[in-house]
Parts: C-alpha cells; structure tokens; sequence
C-alpha cells in the first residue's frame, strides 16, 4: 500500500497537479485500490486535520505581517537597522539581516520576509555600490531567519500535529535565530572587508536615539509576545491577534499610513492566503492517517536505527534526510509529511520535542534559500531581475554558516530548550 501511495503521489506532483490535489487523489487510489476504508473517511480526516484551536494563529499572523508591510513599518524598520549596524564594514548588509531579525518577530514567514523588505533592502544596496549578486543573496539568506524567530507559522503546525506547547516552541527558536544572524553577519563582515564594501559614517548617539524613538513602536511588538507567553497572560493565538490589533491600531492612527478603505484588501488577501494553507493541511491529514496505519514510522525506525542506535547519529541522518528534501520540495509540504513519520522515532529515542521541533524548523528554512527548489531564490529572482540560476551559485557561501549552526544546535540541545525551560518550566 505504502508503494502505491508513494508512486502516485510522485506521479501527480510530476504532472504539476496542485500539492493538495496530489495528496488528496494519492489516497483515494490507494483506499480505492487496498482497503476496506470507505473513501468516505477522506473528508472526516480533512476536517479533523484542521479541527485544532492553534491553527487560528495563521491568519492572524498572516494578517500581521500584511498590515505591517502596507503600513510602511519595514521602511521604519530599516533606517532603524541602518543606523545602528551601518557604519561597520558592509554597513548596508548588516543593516539588511538585523532588520529581518526584527521583521521576523512580526511576520512569522520566510517568504513575507524577502517580500516585505527585499525591495527596500535590494535598492538600497545597489545605490550605495553593493554587487547586485552579494545583495540578493544577503537578503534571500536573511529572510530565513521569519519562521525560526517567534512568531513561526511551521512551529505552529508542528505543534498542532504534535500536541506540544507552541509557546515553548516560539521560546526555542530565539536563540537559533540569533546564532543563525550573528553567523550571517561575521560572514558579510569578512567578505565586505575582501571587497572593500562601503560602509556609513557613524551617525551619533543622537540620530540613533531618535531613529529609535521613531521606531520604538513596531519594536514593543517582540516584546509584548514573549513577555506575553512568558508570563502567561496570554495563549499563542491570543498572542497573534494582540499583534495584529497593535498594528493595525499604530497604522490606523499613529502613522496613519493604512486607510479604513485599505482594510478590506488587506483581510482578502490574508483569507486567500490562509484558504490555500488550510487546505493543504487538511488533505495532509488523510495522507498522514495512512501512513500511521501502514506504520511508516516503524519502518522508517528500523531503517534509520540499522545506520546507527546513538541519537545524535539518527539526529544526523535525519538532518541530512531533511535537508534534502527541503532543497527539493517546499518546506511546508515536507514538515506536514515527515512530521507524523519522524515524531514517534525521536520520541522513542527520548529525544526532547521542542529541541526536535526547532531542529526540524531549521532544517526546512535552509531549503528556503537551498538550490533547486528553495522558493525564496525564486522570490529575490523576481524582485532583484537576477536570473534564478545565478542567484543559486551566489548563495551558496551563505548556506555554510547556516549549516555549522545547525550542528551547533543539534549536539548542544541546551541552546535550544534553555529558554523554554527557565520561563515556561
């Protein structure tokens, strides 16, 4: 049965049928062809796969991340970044990945990240002398850091397919993120030293206080969310929708830069956009439901267990599986797919959940940014006007500093689980 599921999935996603569409027909082949479950059981599991209060925080999240772009926020974001980091060596590309750390505290998605601020970031890098390659590639790698630094909309879907705490989650992906920007940074640094980047004069203490002051109000939001989870005032999805209130409410009336008449837009475009994610996690669930009953997982167990029995050797190898299939499909897709698979393997090996879900999260962002498939390359492709097949040469000496913090990551779990466990023990 696991063949036949698995041969027409592939199949169908070779003839460009939609992912949800594949997931969807795959299983009634296979219910349809080996067993005695009616097909009827397909829209049950459709609908008890997004039957789960945690998914609420995706569209609000979505919406967030909208309204902060249309709002003219990441244009505040960035003069901030600039002026605090733009005057060390390759000022513009340090400014570039700090304001992508604190646009990720907002946006939750890699793909929102290079969308929202790439355009800013490209132009503002071309016009100061920057190598269009070097830009884009800062920029596409950058934008990996959105799902990992809370808040992240795959955490949240790992969480709901596992039944663990999104906040500790969110809690354990702070100090990954910043590993993965400080690595980013020290490279920009040496490579702008190589190439003789510019850099900006030191503004002063005084214009960096008051670009801080302009910008202190987007900059409460990390705060309000950790502080928030942390001190159990409020749940994760409780924590997306104080998020979205806030901005819209600075937008609306403190930088009056989104309009009553722009709201209806803004909410279309978050309800399209959460329809096509929710969709696809519900044709998952049947799929997932198969796999779990021809146990998948215990096969896969078997296999993995005969390459090694210690669990940073099985934390290895799936780190290598993963970072594959990230590099060959969209990152979402193989969270949803291999989470059911490899969640009863870590845990029988008594790996730690959250350190395995922010492990898992890390893996999938480098895809992102990881040639052939990685979607943010198409993404900066379109923005910058630079050919794809450029753009995948260009980036890959950002890809190294982002695997050496995997590691880190993976046999220093402590870095990981730290947080969650000092403030929601």
């Amino acid at each position: 049965m696991l063949i036949v599921l698995g041969i027409s999935f592939i199949t169908l996603a070779i003839l460009r049928m939609p992912l949800a569409f594949s997931l969807a027909l795959a299983v009634a082949i296979t219910l349809w062809c080996f067993s005695s479950i009616p097909l009827a059981a397909i829209p049950h599991k459709m609908v008890n796969g997004i039957d789960s209060y945690v998914f609420l925080a995706i569209p609000l999240f979505l919406l967030t991340g909208r309204i902060m772009n249309a709002g003219g926020i990441t244009d505040r974001i960035f003069g901030f970044a600039r002026l605090c980091v733009g005057s060390i060596s390759g000022g513009l590309a340090h400014a570039n990945v700090i304001a992508s750390v604190i646009f990720s505290w907002m946006s939750g998605s890699a793909v929102a990240a290079v969308g929202g601020l790439g355009e800013i970031e490209i132009k503002a890098m071309r016009e100061n002398g920057f190598d269009d390659r070097f830009a884009a590639s800062v920029t596409t790698a950058a934008s990996v850091l959105g799902p990992i630094i809370p808040p992240s909309i795959p955490l949240i879907i790992y969480a709901a397919m596992t039944e663990n705490s999104v906040g500790k989650l969110f809690l354990g992906g702070i100090v990954p993120g910043i590993l993965l920007a400080l690595s980013l940074m020290f490279l920009i640094y040496f490579i702008s030293k190589k190439r003789n980047y510019p850099k900006d004069e030191f503004p002063g203490l005084k214009k960096i206080w008051l670009a801080t002051k302009e910008a202190i109000l987007p900059l409460m939001i990390p705060i309000i969310l950790v502080g928030g989870l942390a001190g159990g005032i409020f749940t994760p999805t409780e924590a997306a929708a104080v998020a979205g209130l806030y901005a819209l409410l600075i937008s609306l009336f403190i930088y009056r830069s989104v309009r009553w008449r722009d709201l209806p837009s803004l909410l279309v475009e978050t309800m399209v956009t959460t329809a096509i994610v929710t969709f696809i996690i519900s044709m998952t669930a049947p799929f997932s439901y198969l796999l779990t009953l021809q146990e998948a997982g215990t096969l896969l167990t078997e296999v993995v267990l005969s390459w090694g029995s210690n669990k940073y050797t099985v934390l290895f190898i799936i780190n290598l599986i993963l970072l594959a299939a990230g590099a060959l499909m969209e990152a979402g897709v193989v969270l949803i797919l291999f989470t059911p698979i490899l969640y009863p393997l870590i845990t029988s090996m008594g790996i730690d959940p959250i350190h395995f879900g922010v492990l898992m999260v890390v893996n999938l962002m480098i895809g992102v940014a990881t040639p052939p498939v990685g979607v943010c390359l198409f993404v900066m492709s379109h923005i910058s006007g630079i050919k794809v097949e450029i753009l995948m040469k260009a980036i890959l000496p950002f890809l190294f500093p982002m695997f050496l913090v995997l590691l880190l990551i993976t046999y220093l779990p402590v870095l990981v689980t730290f947080l969650p466990n000092m403030l929601m023990p």
